[in-house]
């Protein structure tokens, strides 16, 4: 065993470079947020000025928070994750790194084109054709690096959450490629290759497959190798976990149609959309269960453990977003959540309480690994942290739920002749209270993200190159 692999095993160097810049992109990325939050309680705030206004930001806003923050922290996580448990190195250092330096590539173009108005309109998609083909370079090159070094494992078997990464890798490039097909007619402009109804079916296939796989099934792979390892217990059960990751890769693809209930898209297809949406309830909750499970024995360290609070919280706004979607796919509730806020407040239950606060536990925990120390610089710091995201996220999910439902019922109301009840406009001033609260949870959750910030410098400071390094040359005997 003490010679299956060399002491100088990991390649820590990209670990490091994502990890910070999952840092750095989720404080442009929230701070963002919070902002364009602002600029619906107080309009003035988009300066009169196109490329300042909520309709260029909010894109931004998106992609920084979904491609850079939680790209960031999936790269990170999945290169740490796929050297300790095959027990090897990264195949190709230099390949690892054009990763690295292309994706903050993409990000920066998405920086300086979408203000601009440079976007193809599509949701989650919007990056023009070529930032698109260089993310799609990008991301083949990611999927070399993760399977090679698969293949050249020390172990027998694949790690279940090895899994989940590879999944999320294949199947994010599939969307990505078939949806941004396109023809370009300048430099910054294209047009889909699809027409009408097609065109929005791929696009919801690309749409909630994003959230489906990039948001879900990579972040699955962070939860089955962080939370055992920060409980310091086994997963609970193996076999769930299989069963999770078959059943969840067979059902999520089919969930796209039910954002296009009451349109132009055959009834046959929203109808299957919403029958997989129902289903797909229980392998998430199957996997939810299994997080959750693996704490048995181990409920204690919640009271000293903030990382293992993030990891565990986390999970239970799986649970729930995972509950509420299936629930808002069916038609009778869909016709009333739709287009409201109450979508807004399920997205941010998902990304700001499961795919934020896991990534955030993940980062926590490698953070002083990848420089050689002990610990964290402040337990108190991630104990704040934790407090803040946590009230944060209740804050602007709770506001986001009264205003859908407010909006969904003004909006539905008609008099005895027919006509509305309300106009738009008094749907709009019902709404500015939730608008406010919506804002100060953003800004609670924004706030921990320097408090985290902070204490990653202090603690990345506190290291020197040479313990640093070292714990890149750890040797493998004992570390698993």
């Amino acid at each position: 065993m003490s010679t299956a692999i060399s002491p100088t095993a990991y390649n820590y160097k990209v670990v490091r470079q994502f990890a910070i810049m999952t840092v750095v992109w989720g404080i442009l990325g929230m701070g963002l947020g919070v902002f364009i939050a602002s600029q619906l309680v107080w309009p003035e705030l988009n300066f009169g000025l196109p490329w300042t206004s909520f309709g260029r930001l909010r894109p931004l806003h998106t992609n920084l928070v979904i491609f850079a923050f939680g790209g960031c922290a999936l790269f990170a996580t999945s290169y740490y994750v796929v050297q300790r448990t095959c027990q090897t190195r990264l195949i190709s250092d230099s390949l690892a790194a054009f990763t690295f330096w292309g994706w903050q590539a993409v990000i920066v173009g998405a920086i300086i084109t979408l203000p601009l108005g440079y976007t193809t309109t599509k949701e989650y998609a919007e990056l023009e054709w070529p930032l698109a083909i260089l993310l799609a370079i990008v991301w083949v090159s990611y999927g070399l690096v993760f399977f090679g070094t698969i293949t050249k494992r020390k172990t027998k078997h694949i790690y279940v959450g090895n899994w989940f990464y590879g999944a999320f890798i294949v199947v994010t490039a599939m969307l990505h490629i078939v949806n941004h097909a396109s023809l370009p007619v300048s430099f910054f402009k294209s047009y889909s290759a699809y027409a009408g109804a097609t065109d929005a079916m791929i696009q919801w296939w690309y749409g909630h497959n994003a959230v489906g796989f990039f948001l879900t099934t990579g972040f699955l792979g962070m939860m089955y190798y962080f939370v055992p390892k920060q409980a310091e217990r086994p997963i609970y059960s193996y076999r769930l976990s299989i069963v999770h990751f078959w059943a969840l890769i067979t059902l999520y693809i089919w969930a796209g149609p039910h954002h296009l209930h009451y349109t132009a898209l055959p009834d046959w297809a929203q109808s299957l959309g919403m029958a997989m949406s129902i289903i797909l309830l229980a392998p998430s909750w199957g996997g939810m269960i299994n997080g959750m499970m693996t704490l048995s024995g181990a409920w204690h360290k919640l009271r000293t453990d903030p990382i293992l609070r993030f990891l565990v919280v986390s999970l239970a706004f799986y649970g729930m977003s995972t509950f509420e979607g299936p629930m808002m796919a069916i038609k009778t509730v869909n016709s009333l959540s739709h287009y409201t806020d109450w979508t807004i407040g399920h997205v941010h239950a998902g990304a700001l309480g499961w795919v934020a606060m896991i990534s955030i536990g993940a980062i926590y925990h490698m953070i002083p690994k990848l420089f050689g120390r002990a610990q964290m610089h402040s337990i108190g710091l991630i104990n704040a942290h934790f407090w803040l995201a946590t009230i944060g996220t209740v804050l602007y999910i709770a506001s986001m739920w009264v205003n859908g439902i407010t909006q969904g019922l003004m909006w539905r109301a008609i008099n005895d002749d027919g006509t509305l009840t309300y106009s738009f406009v008094e749907a709009l001033q019902a709404s500015h209270p939730g608008f406010i609260v919506r804002a100060l949870g953003g800004a609670f959750f924004a706030s921990g993200m320097l408090f985290m910030a902070y204490n990653v410098w202090r603690t990345v400071r506190a290291s020197n190159p040479v313990e640093a390094e070292a714990a890149a040359q750890i040797a493998v005997v004992g570390a698993h």
